[in-house]
């Protein structure tokens, strides 16, 4: 039997409206794919925040004490006068020699001082600023005291007004007691139960025992010989036969 022709083309009608909801499912479906694959500024910002407070609280989960706080504090101010002394190397006639060894104080000195700042900051811990002169105590009356191997006020003018041989002669034997204070510092940390645990202490603090260790041992050399070089000569013994 023959299909009537408005029969027929009800069916293509039909067939048509498929296809198009078809269609239009498909569009829809492909736009809300792109849609939830790609974020909105707000949802880009929140993950952000979200990661630096996940960064945040991972780098404070290390267990610290006081006697981490207490050596972060210290050693900016006793960096930043190993750095004032350093700083004064090149207009003060320092040799060659003692001039680079000042700019290498400098630069590792500088990055430790902000390595500190941070980890104290990043804990809500005060941050004290790099002062030369030491730690700012407050107790009543505020006054600064000096960190092991720290020079006095003294000590400072003596090196300050230096030049050439002389001021060699006090950088070398300055920063070797320098030195040796921060390296005191170090074994006192490390000797005070529960400290020196937290992965960044415990990194800065060693790098700065064995960089000065060996900077010691560097100046030593270099101090001895600037002393056997500049010592007076001492005329002949001898007398008529």
């Amino acid at each position: 039997m023959t299909p009537s022709p408005s029969r027929t083309r009800s069916a293509a009608l039909l067939a048509a409206l498929a296809v198009l909801a078809s269609t239009a499912c498909s569009s829809a479906t492909h736009s809300s794919a792109m849609h939830q694959s790609t974020p909105s500024p707000s949802a880009m910002d929140q993950g952000e925040a979200a990661a630096m407070a996940r960064a945040r609280t991972d780098s404070i989960r290390h267990p610290y004490t006081q006697a981490d706080i207490d050596f972060m504090s210290h050693m900016i101010g006793h960096h930043a006068q190993a750095i004032v002394m350093s700083k004064w190397a090149p207009t003060h006639g320092a040799s060659a020699q003692v001039q680079t060894l000042a700019a290498r104080i400098i630069n590792a000195q500088q990055d430790e001082i902000r390595t500190m700042q941070t980890w104290l900051r990043d804990r809500g811990q005060p941050v004290p600023p790099a002062s030369p002169k030491g730690m700012v105590m407050m107790g009543g009356m505020e006054h600064t005291m000096l960190m092991p191997g720290m020079l006095t006020d003294e000590q400072m003018k003596e090196l300050d007004a230096a030049h050439g041989v002389d001021f060699d002669r006090l950088f070398l034997t300055f920063m070797i007691q320098h030195h040796r204070g921060a390296i005191s510092m170090v074994k006192e940390l490390f000797g005070s139960y529960g400290a020196g645990q937290d992965e960044l202490v415990f990194k800065l603090a060693s790098d700065i025992n064995v960089d000065q260790t060996t900077e010691v041992t560097r100046m030593q050399k270099m101090l001895a010989s600037l002393l056997v070089e500049n010592a007076p000569e001492t005329p002949p013994a001898g007398g008529r036969s």
